[in-house]
C-alpha cells in the first residue's frame, strides 16, 4: 500500500513539474511571440528579398568579384529609387489636392463637354452623358450633393498617402534586412536547411530547394511584374501631370499582385487624360499604358520559374488575406507565404502517394 502511495505521489510530482515546465515555456514562446511581431512582416519580406535576389548576386560577384560592395551598391540603389520619387510625388501630391480642393471652393475647375459618342456607352450613357453634361455648366452646383462624401473621399486619399510612405519606410528597412542576409548567406542557408531537414526529416534539403524556387517565382513573377506595371504607369502618368499618379500607380500594382487586368484602373486613367486633350502625347500616353496593362502576360511566363504553378486564386487569397494582416507590405509577403503553404501541402500530399504506391508495391510483391 505504501508503494502505491509513494508511486502515485511521485507521478503527481512528475506530472506538476512537467505541466510548470510547459507553461514556463508557452510564457517565454508568447512573449517572445508578442515582442517578434512587430517586426516580423519585415524580416520576413527581407529575407524573401534576399531569396529572389540572390542569383542575381551571385552572376555579379562572379563577374566583378567583391561580394559585400554589389550588395551595399545594389541596397544603396534601391532605396534610393524608393525614397527620391515618392518624397517628390507626395510632395507634389499634397499641393495638387490643396489646389484641387480651393479651386472647387471657389468654382474654378472646368471640365469639358461630353462627345456624343458617351450617350452609345452601354448601360451608363444616357445617364453619364447628363451628368458630365451638367458638370462641364456648373460643376460646383453639380457636386454640391456629393460634397460631403467628396471631402472624406479627399481626407481618406491623403490619409492612404500618409500611409503609402511608411509602407516605403518599411520596404527600406527590409532591403537593409536584406542585405544584412545576403552578406551572411552561407549562414542563413545553413541555417534554413537545417531546419528543413529537422521538420521535413528525408525530404528536407529537397523542400529547401523547392520553398526556395518557389518564392523567387512568386518574387519574380508575380510581384515583379506589378511592382514593374506600377513603376512604368508612374512615370508615364507624372510626365502626362495626371493628379495623385502615386495612388494610381499603387492601385495598378495591387490589382496586378491579384491577378486582376490593370486596365481596371489604368483604363479611367486613360479616358481622363483624353478628357483634357486628344493630340498625339495622349494618343502615345494611352498606347504605352495599354502595353504596361497587357504586358505582364507576356513578361510571366520568362520571369517565373519552376516550382511557381500556384492557382490565381491561391495568389490573391495570400495577398488580400496578408495586407489584412500585416498591412501593405503583407500584400508582398502574403502573397509569397500563401503560396509557399500551397506548395508544403502539395509536397505533402505527393509524400502520401509516394507512400501508398511503395504500400500497393510491397502488397503486390507479397
Amino acid at each position: 500500500m505504501t508503494d502505491k502511495i509513494q508511486e502515485r505521489e511521485e507521478k503527481v510530482n512528475l506530472a506538476i513539474e512537467i505541466a510548470i515546465k510547459v507553461s514556463l515555456i508557452a510564457v517565454v514562446v508568447v512573449i517572445s511571440f508578442l515582442i517578434a511581431k512587430p517586426f516580423m512582416a519585415i524580416v520576413l519580406w527581407g529575407a524573401i528579398i534576399a531569396v529572389a535576389i540572390s542569383p542575381l548576386i551571385n552572376n555579379l560577384e562572379k563577374r566583378f568579384g567583391n561580394r559585400k560592395k554589389i550588395i551595399i551598391a545594389i541596397t544603396i540603389a534601391v532605396i534610393a529609387a524608393l525614397v527620391v520619387p515618392t518624397y517628390s510625388l507626395s510632395g507634389k501630391t499634397f499641393e495638387t489636392s490643396q489646389v484641387v480642393i480651393e479651386k472647387m471652393k471657389e468654382g474654378h475647375i472646368t471640365v469639358p463637354p461630353p462627345t456624343e459618342n458617351v450617350k452609345e456607352w452601354p448601360v451608363i450613357g444616357e445617364k453619364a452623358y447628363a451628368f458630365w453634361e451638367d458638370a462641364s455648366k456648373n460643376l460646383k452646383t453639380t457636386l454640391a450633393p456629393f460634397a460631403d462624401d467628396i471631402k472624406k473621399g479627399i481626407t481618406k486619399l491623403l490619409s492612404s498617402l500618409g500611409g503609402l510612405i511608411g509602407t516605403v519606410l518599411m520596404f527600406v528597412i527590409s532591403m537593409i534586412i536584406s542585405a544584412v542576409f545576403l552578406i551572411g548567406s552561407e549562414g542563413s542557408v545553413k541555417f534554413y536547411k537545417d531546419i528543413s531537414r529537422r521538420l521535413m526529416g528525408d525530404k528536407g534539403d529537397e523542400w529547401a530547394e523547392l520553398s526556395t524556387a518557389t518564392i523567387r517565382g512568386v518574387v519574380n513573377g508575380v510581384i515583379g511584374v506589378a511592382l514593374l506595371q506600377g513603376i512604368l504607369s508612374l512615370i508615364f502618368m507624372a510626365f502626362m501631370d495626371v493628379p495623385l499618379a502615386i495612388v494610381w500607380a499603387v492601385l495598378i500594382m495591387f490589382v496586378a499582385i491579384l491577378q486582376l487586368p490593370a486596365l481596371i484602373i489604368s483604363g479611367p486613367v486613360v479616358a481622363y487624360v483624353f478628357s483634357q486633350g486628344s493630340g498625339t502625347a495622349e494618343v502615345i500616353f494611352a498606347i504605352l499604358m495599354i502595353i504596361v496593362a497587357a504586358g505582364d502576360g507576356a513578361i510571366k511566363p520568362f520571369l517565373m520559374g519552376r516550382g511557381v504553378d500556384a492557382p490565381m486564386l491561391v495568389i490573391m487569397i495570400g495577398a488580400i488575406g496578408g495586407m489584412m494582416l500585416m498591412g501593405m507590405v503583407g500584400l508582398f509577403v502574403g502573397a509569397v507565404i500563401f503560396a509557399l503553404a500551397y506548395k508544403l501541402f502539395t509536397f505533402w500530399m505527393a509524400e502520401v502517394k509516394e507512400e501508398s504506391a511503395a504500400q500497393e508495391t510491397e502488397v503486390q510483391e507479397a
